[in-house]
């Protein structure tokens, strides 16, 4: 991930639009060919618009043809009403097991934008303010410049990316945070959450809180604010705040049915099953991942890239936010999430912003983006986008089990804004 991670995004939908000009190194497989697609299983809406059906249709089953993805569902809304839904492909393809509209996928970074619901819910139950410093519920936690100076993180700062911490995956492997060993929550199966918090305490920050926008490690401090604030563990609150309200299911932290859980792999002709841990190279630098960790509730509950879920979920989520924020958050919040909220923002590429959790097209024409002014969304590295867009009153979920990218991404979101058959 770079820090132009959504302006990506809005130009490429699969798993890799949140990094540009990432580049995966992968060993082939040595099954080179797998076993044969399975039967499609979907049965569509009947809300359903045929004629996106069919451009839609041509580019997953061409994307599936020159392996290019291993399975995939994409869900899309428009009104409220489903007009497209698919799955597509193999949950796990040497298993020979069929994607399925309810099979749950590791959702990485696209958990960012539903712990910060949890994070906005408290803040209008009044339990938890934009400006509380951190401090006011993790004590403890009190990192420092590199000038020795202490700053003061606030929830503001955390929901907006502008809190001065990073990620460990986007410095060289001599930098200060794989020093400290700090997690980026994808990884290290059984850390504790106070272990993690400690480690990044003691790095400095990268600089001072409030400045500057930065791809970081703030959703996962996030979710222990949220915990602390709310009186209960994250995956609770999440639940009780979120994905219960909205029906969500087959959301958590973590995956009890293996088999439902569709496996991963990193792109590559064929892609590649990932092994565990999988290391992704991205543009010389490398981001560790765990496929196993989901199934490890002694793992911390990480905020930023911890949830499971199936596409139906998402887009039950990413509608409730289209309408208003009903019934999770008020109308007013809901609005101020996808509206800018941290001024000028260089480092997210020209045409894109960043609101409460999710990045924001301001100005199609410069992002190079079809989607409407006002767009918002995120995806994540296992595979997974998702966004809102008011002005075509839409709704769209992409879940993939492949890292890396393709050209699906920038066929997709063609064919979903193409004005002609």
């Amino acid at each position: 991930m770079t820090a132009r991670m959504f302006v990506t995004a809005t130009r490429q939908t699969h798993s890799s639009s949140w990094i540009r000009a990432t580049a995966l190194v992968v060993a082939a497989l040595a099954a080179a060919c797998g076993p044969p697609a399975p039967a499609p299983t979907t049965v569509m809406p009947a809300a359903a618009d045929p004629v996106l059906g069919k451009r839609l249709d041509a580019v997953i089953d061409r994307a599936l043809a020159e392996q290019q993805v291993v399975g995939v569902v994409v869900m899309i809304s428009r009104d409220g009403k489903v007009v497209y839904a698919r799955a597509a492909g193999f949950a796990d393809r040497e298993a020979g097991l069929a994607m399925r509209e309810d099979t749950q996928l590791r959702l990485a970074s696209m958990t960012k934008p539903i712990v910060s619901v949890a994070a906005l819910a408290l803040i209008d139950q009044g339990k938890l303010s934009l400006d509380d410093p951190v401090t006011k519920y993790l004590p403890d936690f009190r990192p420092k410049l590199a000038d020795g100076r202490e700053a003061v993180i606030t929830v503001r700062h955390l929901l907006t990316h502008t809190s001065g911490l990073g990620y460990k995956f986007v410095e060289p492997a001599d930098g200060p945070y794989h020093r400290a060993e700090v997690s980026d929550g994808l990884a290290e199966a059984g850390l504790a959450a106070e272990v993690n918090l400690r480690r990044l305490a003691s790095v400095p920050l990268l600089r001072e809180p409030g400045t500057a926008w930065s791809y970081s490690l703030s959703i996962d401090v996030l979710g222990e604010v949220v915990a602390r604030a709310g009186g209960a563990p994250l995956p609770e609150l999440v639940a009780r705040l979120v994905t219960r309200p909205l029906g969500m299911t087959d959301t958590a932290f973590v995956v009890r049915d293996r088999a439902r859980l569709a496996w991963p792999y990193g792109v590559g002709k064929p892609p590649v099953r990932m092994t565990e841990p999988y290391d992704l190279a991205i543009a010389g630098l490398s981001l560790r991942l765990s496929p196993a960790r989901i199934f490890d509730g002694a793992s911390f509950p990480s905020g930023g890239a911890g949830l499971a879920g199936t596409a139906r979920d998402y887009l039950r989520f990413a509608e409730a936010l289209r309408i208003g924020g009903a019934p999770v958050l008020s109308p007013a919040t809901a609005r101020a999430m996808s509206e800018n909220q941290i001024g000028a923002a260089p480092f997210l590429g020209p045409g894109a912003q960043f609101g409460f959790g999710v990045g924001i097209v301001v100005d199609p024409a410069a992002a190079k983006s079809p989607k409407g002014r006002g767009s918002f969304g995120w995806s994540g590295a296992y595979g997974t986008d998702f966004w809102v867009d008011p002005q075509a009153r839409m709704s769209v979920v992409i879940l993939t089990n492949v890292a890396g990218e393709s050209t699906f991404g920038t066929d997709l979101q063609n064919a979903i804004y193409a004005t002609s058959p």
